[in-house]
């Protein structure tokens, strides 16, 4: 089960329960090595590689809006996301744009994927 199937899953199931800690919780259970070298490659694409490179490294977070958020995943994968979980783009997005950023600075403390 890939990355996005695995967090699809468990946001269904944070459903009905606290969604952000319950989503902050599954992102630090799910963010492996390649996972978030996958999410790095992604953004290189989108151009917006040096905002995802800043939760990986030392220094601050830079912050990333929904729609950047979008670019990152793809629109096949958004489209899967709502599709699984039932929760409007208009609500996962902007969840995963707080939780993300957090989750991979505390998956690479040491500044490495």
């Amino acid at each position: 089960m890939g990355f996005f199937d695995s967090l699809v899953d468990k946001v269904g199931n944070a459903i009905g329960m606290d969604l952000h800690a319950k989503l902050g919780e599954q992102l630090q259970t799910l963010l492996q090595p390649d996972t978030i070298q996958a999410i790095v490659s992604k953004a290189d694409e989108a151009g917006l590689g040096d905002k995802v490179r800043s939760w990986v490294g030392k220094g601050e977070n830079l912050p990333v809006t929904p729609d950047e958020i979008r670019n990152i995943l793809g629109n096949s994968e958004v489209q899967q996301l709502v599709a699984k979980t039932g929760l409007p783009a208009d609500t996962l997005l902007p969840a995963l744009a707080h939780f993300l950023p957090a989750a991979i600075d505390k998956k690479t403390p040491e500044g490495e994927a």
